[in-house]
């Protein structure tokens, strides 16, 4: 039994990425069994990634339900696991932005969205910790991106995707020592941005 949950366990990736290669041409059924293999994944990733923020924010399982209705509405375009991974965790960072943004509107009593700012965040209080956390991460990356796009996507696939240093460069087609360089260049400059 435990040769056959090995053997499962190597082969589950190559057929989640022949999943995802099939949706790419149109094959319905295989996206519903792609994003099916890989709910529980998305799941511990979201509870593991975003649980700390406690009640004041979306509960994991709406997060990677809302994530995962972005991802089919796009179109797939995705090389493996890996890559989707890393997308529905860009897009669970979105859903967590989104939702925290029309949280701090609500608050506010506006019934029109509003742009978020640094000066918002900071007039609001306790719940919004959380808020005011993930609200400056978001602008830090959007501002990083203007100085340097690659530079933040590693950042982004680090840390909202999980992915390792090997995983980033085989990703974005660059080597190792050059996502260390980013990976260094970017967190001094988000602390920067952040302190």
């Amino acid at each position: 039994m435990d040769e056959e949950a090995a053997m499962g366990a190597v082969e589950s990736p190559p057929l989640v990425t022949q999943l995802l290669h099939a949706w790419q041409q149109g094959d319905l059924q295989a996206r519903d069994q792609a994003v099916e293999a890989m709910y529980a994944e998305l799941l511990a990733l979201a509870r593991s990634r975003y649980g700390r923020h406690g009640g004041g924010t979306m509960q994991p399982v709406v997060l990677v339900n809302e994530s995962l209705l972005r991802l089919i509405a796009s179109s797939p375009d995705y090389r493996d696991r890996g890559h989707f991974v890393a997308v529905a965790m860009l897009k669970m960072r979105s859903v967590l932005v989104d939702y925290l943004r029309a949280r701090s509107t609500r608050k506010r009593g506006s019934e029109h969205p509003e742009q978020v700012t640094l000066a918002l965040v900071a007039d609001q209080t306790p719940v919004d910790d959380a808020l005011a956390e993930v609200l400056t991460l978001h602008q830090g990356l959007d501002r990083l991106a203007a100085v340097d796009r690659r530079v933040a996507s590693v950042l982004e696939l680090s840390y909202f995707a999980g992915m390792n240093r090997q995983e980033i460069a085989v990703l974005l087609d660059v080597s190792v020592p050059t996502v260390d360089r980013d990976l260094r260049f970017g967190r001094a400059w988000l602390n920067e941005f952040m302190a």
